[in-house]
């Protein structure tokens, strides 16, 4: 069980986890750093959560207690027992080993047995892959590997631990995907036949939207080829349960600006391009990243041959209903959706508004519908997920929209009306049946002909002389 490797001999930990695991050896409790944080340690990967399996004490009051001298201490998963220990801005989490049982469905539908005289072979054996089974005891300065995760590292292997404990939890399919993604592996063949397995036995049909919808945000934030996970979907047969992603898949598009091939395949070189333009905003990333995965569900709608062209006219504007429909089988949180709708409705905006060298007219009412800084990321990754030979337009059309956009001020908003209901009443209107047209009047001079306040109100005056009120 116990390794050496010619790799770091330990892990770089921070000086307050030191402290706490030093005061848990002291106290006859064997501290294990457990998971992600190993792997990552020996992926070069920057560690941000660190989870500690405590071996050897005697319950978990009495580790709530050690824990308890260095911060604020609150239970988290209750039915798991872990206890997370929160000291200023950083959090530790900690538990006793355990075993799992699945006695229902659902993720909660587990008997969780905590036992700290278990080995750790014994209590790594519920994990899912063998990569996340690594431990590092901190007591002996020493990595445990009992089901040879190191080796699946360097050969890029991703391998379940157990059939039994894996398949007690369906998720561990959509783990499996967003983990080769991520890291770039190839699932064991016999991971991969387990997993498809598992989705046409219909174990998928059991999980909580909320839990799949974190496994594509892991997917979409961490991943630098998000093509590579869709991919292990289709294989695993995973689509069917996403038809507006299946319909994708065959749908053909004009050679002369898709010679890549179907709308599946543009789609999936989109989000890899997506991947390169991140802005570092988690919140953002994910509306970016779910916007041009929707960005051509109006295409299978629409697209025909006329005139010996292939042509998908409309299908921004189709491709909303799809994308709700999709997207609410993945989360309820409806300021999300509202927010990838207009980046979906308008993504060839930017392109027509440069060929046509719009006015800055055109540009202020586009950013009243959504935002053009935005829209401009997603018309990228649109334009360079494609196999064309000049991608300079690309860049040249988002920077020509970006610039009136940013003369404009309104990259990131619409103008704000400057005539508002109260200066129409110290003019003498009164608010009436006329009184909303009166202010969209307003606005659209505003707008369209770039005009000041004083003289939109001496245009309003003349237009509605007898809208005094009534």
């Amino acid at each position: 069980m116990y390794i050496s490797t010619t790799k770091k001999i330990s892990i770089n930990l921070p000086e307050t986890l030191t402290e706490i695991l030093n005061l848990l050896q002291e106290k006859g409790t064997t501290p294990i750093l457990v998971g992600g944080c190993v792997r990552d340690h020996f992926l070069n990967l920057e560690i941000k959560d660190y989870d500690i399996e405590v071996f050897h004490v005697e319950n978990f009051e009495t580790l709530r207690e050690y824990l308890e001298q260095f911060g604020k201490v609150k239970l988290v998963g209750k039915s798991y027992g872990v206890l997370k220990l929160c000291i200023g801005n950083d959090e530790y989490d900690f538990a006793i080993p355990r075993v799992e049982k699945k006695i229902s469905k659902g993720h909660k539908g587990f008997e969780v047995i905590s036992n700290s005289a278990l080995s750790f072979k014994e209590a790594a054996r519920r994990r899912d892959f063998t990569i996340n089974a690594l431990g590092y005891d901190f007591v002996k300065n020493e990595f445990l590997d009992p089901f040879d995760g190191l080796k699946d590292l360097e050969n890029k292997i991703l391998r379940h631990i157990d059939n039994n404990s894996f398949i007690e939890d369906p998720l561990r399919v959509y783990r499996a995907i967003q983990f080769t993604s991520r890291f770039g592996f190839t699932l064991d063949n016999k991971t991969f036949d387990l997993c498809k397995k598992m989705v046409f036995s219909g174990d998928l049909e059991e999980l909580a939207k909320e839990r799949i919808f974190e496994e594509l945000k892991k997917l979409f934030l961490k991943s630098s080829k998000p093509s590579y996970g869709f991919e292990l979907m289709k294989e695993l047969g995973i689509l069917k349960y996403f038809p507006e992603l299946k319909a994708l898949i065959g749908c053909i598009q004009e050679p002369e600006y898709h010679p890549e091939g179907d709308v599946w395949i543009h789609t999936l070189m989109s989000l890899d391009e997506m991947a390169k333009l991140k802005t570092g905003d988690d919140y953002k990333d994910l509306v970016l990243f779910f916007a041009i995965l929707c960005h051509d569900f109006g295409k299978p709608l629409c697209t025909k041959m006329i005139k010996n062209k292939i042509t998908s006219y409309k299908h921004e504007s189709l491709g909303i209903e799809p994308t709700v429909s999709f997207l609410e089988k993945l989360t309820n949180d409806k300021k999300l959706i509202a927010e990838i709708i207009p980046l979906v409705k308008n993504h060839l905006a930017p392109f027509q508004l440069y060929l046509h060298n719009s006015s800055d007219k055109a540009v202020k009412r586009l950013a009243l519908k959504v935002d053009i800084e935005m829209l401009c990321l997603v018309c990228l990754a649109d334009c360079l997920g494609r196999t064309i030979e000049d991608k300079c337009k690309c860049h040249e059309a988002i920077s020509w929209l970006k610039n009136k956009a940013s003369q404009l001020e309104v990259s990131n908003s619409g103008p704000k009306p400057i005539v508002m209901g109260k200066d129409l009443m110290d003019l003498g209107y009164k608010p009436g049946v006329l009184f909303k047209e009166i202010l969209e009047f307003a606005f659209d001079l505003q707008l369209d002909e770039n005009l000041e306040k004083k003289q939109i109100l001496q245009r309003v005056k003349k237009q509605y002389k007898i809208s005094t009120g009534e």
